[in-house]
């Protein structure tokens, strides 16, 4: 494996990427000096990761030495006693959050964000706006999120059965909005994990181990096929997960969710649960 590699980007925005990390990276206010200490913090990331991989694979238990490992356990951990999760789960959030925190360290800047293939961690000072566009895992448009430096999210994950990482559900895609990348990362992945008709047999599985050797899921089955379902399965489904959601909502987890399968899409928010969006796909 080749190691680390930067470059600029049309907008006067960074890439760095190694291994299986790519980031994409903005900052208003002194960008330079920002992406100066964004490369310094990027090149060791991977190495640190690789160093406790064993650990970071196993069900969330022992706290790991890293300070991104530190960030992916301590954002698994409020969710270890309800249900299997392994630090995985939050790295590219992880490491978004710990590249953003070397720049906003290093100099005062505006506005600031680091994209991990979807996962992004947000700094806003006052005054500052993020605007995101959501989108399903296969690029389809589904709405705008706006952010202003006085709400408390920080980070933004999208997960579904069709992302880069396994699942063990069938959404099409759960986007997330937390207090930080990490947070949103894991959440992203839990709901997504949630959204399921167990049995049905329009969903083909197989052991996550057999679809991916070094898979932190084991054995466990993870989704292959998704085919056409009722509308009914997809509203029972979607239920399934907004129960998931709300429950991270009340319990401080996250800010918000959006659920998308099959046309159908729920939000769940600062309100009692979740409404359902009105459009489908192809209005967003």
């Amino acid at each position: 494996m080749t190691g680390p590699v930067a470059a600029m980007l049309p907008g006067d925005r960074l890439h760095l990427q190694h291994g299986p990390i790519d980031l994409v990276i903005g900052a208003d206010g002194d960008w330079q000096a920002a992406y100066r200490a964004a490369w310094v913090r990027f090149q060791t990331v991977l190495s640190e990761l690789v160093e406790e991989l064993p650990l970071l694979r196993r069900a969330t238990g022992m706290r790991p030495g890293g300070r991104v490992a530190r960030r992916m356990h301590a954002a698994c951990l409020p969710h270890a006693e309800r249900c299997f999760v392994t630090p995985m789960a939050a790295v590219a959030g992880s490491v978004a959050d710990e590249v953003l925190a070397a720049m906003v360290a290093a100099v005062p800047l505006t506005r600031a964000y680091v994209n991990n293939g979807g996962d992004i961690a947000l700094h806003l000072a006052e005054g500052a706006r993020f605007a995101v566009g959501m989108a399903g895992l296969d690029g389809t448009g589904l709405g705008e999120v706006g952010i202003d430096a006085h709400s408390p999210v920080r980070g933004i994950a999208t997960s579904g059965a069709g992302g880069r990482s396994l699942s063990l559900g069938i959404a099409d895609s759960v986007t997330v909005l937390a207090r930080d990348a990490a947070r949103a990362d894991v959440a992203a992945t839990l709901i997504a994990n949630a959204v399921d008709l167990p049995g049905h047999p329009a969903i083909l599985r197989q052991p996550a181990q057999e679809v991916r050797p070094d898979s932190d899921l084991g054995l466990r089955p993870v989704t292959t096929h998704v085919g056409a379902l009722a509308a009914a399965d997809v509203a029972r489904a979607l239920d399934a997960g907004v129960a998931v959601a709300r429950g991270m909502r009340e319990r401080g987890l996250i800010e918000g969710a959006a659920l998308m399968l099959q046309g159908q899409a729920r939000q769940v928010d600062a309100g009692a649960g979740a409404r359902k969006i009105e459009r489908t796909y192809a209005d967003a």
